[in-house]
């Protein structure tokens, strides 16, 4: 089986087939940086990073791109409102999303281009759509996109032109020009307002202004993969009216744009989007506090992409009792076997069930029911005193099936600094089981059952077994 995608523009599954082979090019939007990053924000990211890792070890080189706009209305708005320079705000905030992704695991993309970089490719487009009567000037610095002008407008979304809304942004530009052709036409450039800030204004051969958001994504997105590229993703939100746009205005431009679209669904709460309107969202920072960072990547990636993820109390905490099960069967089989390298591991076959699964338009609910078979066979392996072969092959599987989701334990093990912190619990908690081993040694069953105590109200649950006590971090379900 080939790997097969949903591809929203048709409506239906797809066979990848790349324009060049063995490699995939990929643009996904990024943040509008007006604000600190939501669980939303990097849910969008885990699973198009769930996917450039499932490409990669399916042998593809992937080009990703992932755009950061850092020119918008609601940057100009937030930033006045906090008496903040524009460009500052921007930076703040771009900085914060970096930390998000990288603290889940987040891959970086091959490039992160910022809107402000690319005016002059920006500029380019707009006189290519002006040229080819697909654009049009209304005042100092307005130029808009002509939707009548494109007969296949509203293709992407299945929608007819004359059924679709006002474009938003009817009051682009400063006023001084002639109204717009038609409601539904969008803002490619809009010229410079009275209440704009200085520096927040490009030169053009149209007048001075700054980018429509459409235009920034279809410029950077030709000049990084090319006049035809792959992959297009992106949140559910944004299928109409942005990537509707950047199609429509991609495509009059002579461009063959993006082959197939792919959308992730929303973070909901009470069924309901998040969104800073409705004073609903969970900073990334603030979840932070409560969870461990593969705690939060887990419950994000362990739903299908394009599947709604309800967040309550509940979604972490089953995330914790689920990681610590698989964390702590690798730490116990390594302890065994010994801990297989990272090459090792990315070397390994994958199960045909689990690799049938991914190649299901990522079906990680599929993939993962693959991870716990494994994950109790190499229990069990564990538990009866198999060969080693044996607990070394289902740890290398269990491993390897996680890496593809970003979840592999010994990696984030790894990549918890030196370790330093960890090593040092260990030994505390070793201490105090040794303590405990000894009471119990001498049938001092008070000070045994005190240790055991101590460990509890610690949040360490101690598990025997026939080759001694072991320990795992608790979690609220095992209270």
């Amino acid at each position: 089986m080939t790997l097969q995608l949903f591809d929203t523009a048709t409506r239906g599954l797809r066979e990848l087939v790349p324009l060049r082979a063995g490699r995939v090019g990929m643009y996904v939007c990024g943040a509008t940086v007006q604000s600190s990053p939501h669980i939303g924000h990097v849910r969008m990211a885990v699973a198009f990073d769930v996917l450039v890792r499932w490409l990669g070890r399916s042998g593809y080189d992937v080009t990703l791109i992932r755009n950061v706009t850092d020119i918008d209305d609601k940057i100009l708005a937030r930033s006045a409102e906090a008496g903040v320079p524009w460009w500052a705000w921007a930076q703040r905030h771009e900085r914060e999303f970096t930390a998000a992704y990288d603290t889940l695991g987040v891959l970086p993309p091959t490039y992160e281009p910022r809107a402000t970089g690319h005016v002059t490719e920006m500029v380019e487009l707009m006189e290519r759509l002006v040229e080819r009567g697909h654009a049009y000037v209304t005042g100092p610095g307005d130029v808009w996109f002509d939707v009548r002008s494109w007969s296949e407008y509203g293709s992407l979304t299945n929608q007819r032109p004359e059924d679709l809304p006002p474009a938003p942004d009817d009051d682009g530009g400063a006023g001084d020009g002639p109204a717009k052709r038609d409601p539904r036409d969008f803002a490619l450039w809009k010229g410079v307002k009275g209440s704009d800030p200085s520096g927040a204004a490009w030169p053009t051969p149209f007048g001075r202004g700054r980018p429509g958001w459409h235009l920034e994504c279809s410029a950077m997105a030709q000049r990084y993969l090319g006049e035809a590229f792959d992959i297009h993703g992106g949140g559910l939100d944004l299928r109409f009216p942005h990537h509707e746009n950047e199609q429509a205005q991609s495509r009059a431009a002579g461009y063959g744009f993006a082959s197939m679209w792919l959308h992730s669904a929303w973070v909901t709460q009470g069924g309901a989007k998040m969104s800073k309107s409705l004073g609903n969202s969970l900073l990334v920072s603030t979840l932070l506090e409560q969870a461990a960072p593969v705690v939060l990547r887990y419950a994000l990636a362990s739903v299908h992409y394009r599947s709604m993820l309800e967040w309550t109390d509940e979604t972490v905490h089953e995330a914790e009792a689920t990681w610590v099960r698989l964390a702590g069967f690798v730490a116990r089989a390594q302890e065994r076997v010994g801990t297989p390298t990272f090459d090792d591991v990315a070397a390994a076959g994958l199960p045909a069930a689990f690799v049938a699964a991914m190649d299901d338009d990522l079906n990680v609910s599929a993939a993962l029911a693959v991870v716990h078979e494994h994950l109790r066979a190499g229990n069990t392996a564990l538990a009866e005193g198999a060969d080693d072969a044996v607990v070394r092959a289902a740890l290398v599987a269990v491993r390897a099936m996680l890496d593809v989701l970003g979840l592999d334990p010994a990696r984030w093990a790894a990549a918890d600094g030196d370790g330093r912190a960890a090593r040092a619990l260990d030994a505390l908690v070793q201490a105090e089981l040794d303590a405990r081993a000894q009471a119990r040694a001498t049938k001092d069953w008070t000070t045994a059952d005190a240790v055991r105590d101590r460990l509890a109200a610690a949040g360490v649950v101690v598990q025997d077994s026939p080759t001694g006590a072991r320990w795992a971090l608790a979690t609220d379900l095992e209270d």
